[in-house]
């Protein structure tokens, strides 16, 4: 995001995603990753001009979802609310703000040592 590095922004934006992801998503709010960049805003440009140029803010948000699990309707409420949210905390946005929802398959990404697809069929065969 394009903002001054501070402690405090950095808590309250892993806050409001991680509280999203869980209650919009439904993910486990306990395996929810966040980390949070920042780049200065004369070093981000969209088309073609900085954004601090405009005096605006900015920012990027990539997430990745098992594939198949949520809804069109639960993604773009998230979308939604996560643009809504950074507003308050950065000030004025440029509207080519992203959210990118990747949709991964379960047999390409786990944790602790095991695919998403693999704690599927567990739970089923138990």
């Amino acid at each position: 995001m394009s903002a001054p590095k501070s402690a405090e922004t950095t808590s309250r934006i892993a806050a409001f995603l991680t509280e999203f992801t869980a209650d919009v998503l439904g993910k486990k709010r306990e395996l929810t990753s966040v980390a949070v960049e920042y780049v200065a805003a004369n070093e981000w440009f969209i088309g073609g001009t900085s954004v601090a140029s405009q005096g605006l803010a900015t920012f990027y948000l990539d997430i990745k979802i098992t594939e198949g699990t949520n809804t069109k309707n639960q993604k773009a409420e998230y979308v939604q609310k996560v643009f809504a949210a950074f507003e308050p905390v950065l000030g004025n946005l440029d509207p080519a703000s992203y959210i990118v929802i990747h949709e991964v398959r379960a047999d390409s990404w786990g944790y602790e040592g095991a695919t998403q697809e693999f704690r599927y069929i567990k739970g089923k065969v138990l």
